[in-house]
């Protein structure tokens, strides 16, 4: 059940940073009217909620102007921050070349889908299902181009997708590879990440909360994989929703409900609307 500390839950909350996937989102993509209106409700309040996702600027902008949103967006999982309004660079973190060349020769060494985004384009090195599920996804179009071509342009993320357990076993082989020079992670079971080592969102967070003049005790963040955890132990309360692992609820101060059943909104009331669920 929910883990929480009663002295965070009285703090004065300014932030609510909100992963997207299996977070904000239900399984279909939508953003439910319980989780609108409790959002519309806090920005009422004079809280700023903005949203912190792996997805690409150009996939996470459309929910952003639902919600109307005239915040800095945290996407590529903290490696760009960009105003959803103005479309003004706050924070970039781009690869170092030479370790994304390095990451994309292992992928070809072991016949994995790869894909790399560059100036906010999605980018795969061939058209196959992994390519077109992706599309669906971010409901953003990919382009067919070698990616040691769109490496040397500078990118903020690459990704690799297949079974999870082939993932898991790449995913080391990918660090021992690069050692500083990246982070490895995975987003979801299928997908697998190469990004800046500083391009996380727990660090993208604390570069927004410096420039809003407010400390890591007025945030909230809530998530639910396992690029979620340094936001979450960042934040003075770090909320994680049921449908999270094991592993990442047990990061987590507090577990809210389930991605669709609400649960962003029942954190919200309980912890900056004060009504309990």
């Amino acid at each position: 059940m929910a883990k929480v500390n009663t002295t965070l839950s009285k703090t004065a909350y300014k932030l609510v940073a909100i992963d997207l996937d299996d977070t904000l989102l239900r399984q279909d993509l939508s953003i439910s009217e319980g989780n609108i209106s409790a959002i519309r409700q806090a920005i009422e309040l004079g809280i700023t909620v903005m949203i912190a996702t792996g997805r690409m600027y150009a996939s996470a902008l459309p929910f952003a102007k639902q919600l109307e949103l005239d915040v800095p967006l945290i996407t590529y999982q903290g490696a760009l921050v960009k105003t959803s309004v103005s479309g003004e660079v706050l924070y970039e973190k781009l690869l170092d070349p030479q370790a994304a060349f390095a990451a994309i020769r292992i992928g070809r060494e072991h016949g994995v889908h790869m894909q790399a985004y560059s100036q906010d384009r999605l980018y795969a090195q061939e058209a196959n299902e992994h390519a077109d599920a992706y599309t669906r996804l971010s409901r953003v179009p990919y382009h067919v181009r070698d990616l040691m071509d769109v490496a040397a342009e500078g990118v903020p993320k690459l990704l690799y997708a297949g079974e999870p357990e082939f993932l898991d076993r790449l995913a080391p082989r990918v660090q021992e590879a690069l050692g500083n020079r990246a982070n490895v992670f995975k987003s979801k079971p299928y997908f697998l990440e190469v990004t800046h080592p500083e391009a996380t969102k727990g660090q993208a967070l604390d570069h927004v909360v410096r420039r809003m003049g407010i400390t890591r005790e007025n945030v909230i963040a809530i998530g639910d994989s396992y690029n979620d955890i340094d936001m979450l132990e960042y934040a003075g309360l770090g909320i994680a929703m049921a449908n999270a692992p094991e592993a990442i609820r047990q990061k987590a101060d507090y577990v809210t409900g389930h991605h669709e059943q609400d649960g962003v909104a029942e954190a919200l009331r309980r912890f900056v609307l004060n009504v309990e669920s």
